[in-house]
This record gives C-alpha cells, structure tokens and sequence, in this order.
C-alpha cells in the first residue's frame, strides 16, 4: 500500500510532455513572441529554454519573453515583446506606441509606451520603454485589441497623448482621421477633455475647432 501511494506521488509530479506546437500556436498569434509563463503551460520548462536559446530555437529578447527563431519580422514586435514583458493581463499599449499601432498622425515613438496600474509603478521593462501609470483601472470602454495587443481606445488615446503636449498639427491630424473613421467624435473628445485640466481642454478644444469637428 505505501508502495502503491509513492508511486502514485511520483507520478503526479511528472511534468507534461513538451507541446511544441502548441507553444508555436501561441507565439503565432502574437508576432513570433512568448513568455516564459506561457512555454510552461505547454510543458516547456526553464532548462528546455535555456538548451533553445543555446542551440538558437529561440532567442530571448527581454526578461522572460522569448521568440520563435525564425518567425518573420513584423511592423509590430518592439511593442509586443515589451507588452508581454510588462504583463498582457494588466498593461496596455498606450500614448504615441498607441496612435502608432491604431495608425492615427504620423508620429513615429522612439520608445514603447506603456500603462500599468499604480502599483507597478516600478515596473522596469528596460531600454525603449516608457511606463505611464494609472490610479483607476481603464475601463472596458478605453481598450481595445489591435494586432493582438492590448491597447487604448482611439479617444483615451488622443486624451492621453493631449497630456503630453504633443504639437497641436499632429494631435489635430490624428483626431480627423479617428473622426473619419467614426473610432470616436469631436463632442465626445471634448467631454473627455473637461474632466482634465486645462492644458488638455484647450488642446482638445482648439484640435477639434480646427477642421476636425
């Protein structure tokens, strides 16, 4: 009988097989990345990373995110591989990274930006990131999913962008072509603005008076 009960204990610390097409299935659909979260789920642990790194089946890119060897290049991978190093389940892509992947203005990010709740306020990505921190949750309303990734609304993105104090041309152009797309509108924008002090009101004001209502 205790034979019978350390057997049976034995066999429930075996660890899964390694499901590598699994783990292919997951990185595909977020641009050749994952974490090391995720290869642990399909039964590939921290010692088989480390041999894939090794022999090059994978290449580590950030602290715990991997990706896939030879998976094509997208337009999109700086952002998903900090997104995934930050926490898909509470970070969210956000301010100019989010008018770059929603294609809104012509503003081209020379850092990720991303936004994490207070309380990951020292979150630490590394080099090419910027962390932006929010005291409320975001609701629903001001996510969205673009590319697979986690990122913020058309409107919350102009809003948060307006913060910044980004060049009042860019900021217009990209509340017309979020406009034309029917993403958001100009009343909508300017009941955003009100709830902010007055450096966003007027930026908003003054973008959607010109040419952008």
């Amino acid at each position: 009988m205790r034979s019978l009960r350390i057997m049976q204990g034995m066999h429930d610390t075996i660890a899964p097989q390694p499901d590598h097409r699994r783990l292919f299935e997951v990185a595909s659909a977020q641009h050749g990345y994952f974490t090391t979260s995720q290869a642990t789920a399909c039964g590939i642990g921290w010692a088989s990373l480390s041999r894939g790194a090794a022999t090059g089946r994978y290449r580590r890119i950030r602290r715990g995110v991997y990706r896939l060897r030879d998976f094509p290049s997208t337009s999109w991978e700086e952002i998903m591989s900090a997104w995934l190093a930050a926490g898909a389940d509470s970070a969210v892509v956000s301010h100019a990274s989010a008018l770059a992947l929603l294609g809104l203005g012509d503003i081209v990010p020379d850092r990720v930006h991303l936004t994490v709740p207070r309380s990951r306020r020292a979150l630490s990505i590394g080099p090419g990131v910027a962390i932006h921190t929010s005291t409320r949750t975001l609701p629903p309303t001001d996510i969205t999913i673009h590319n697979g990734i986690r990122v913020t609304s058309p409107a919350r993105t102009l809003i948060d962008v307006a913060t910044t104090g980004i060049d009042p041309d860019h900021l217009a152009r990209a509340i017309r072509q979020a406009i034309a797309h029917g993403w958001t509108s100009a009343e909508d924008l300017r009941a955003r603005a009100n709830e902010h002090g007055p450096m966003v009101r007027l930026a908003i004001h003054s973008a959607t008076h010109c040419g952008a209502s």
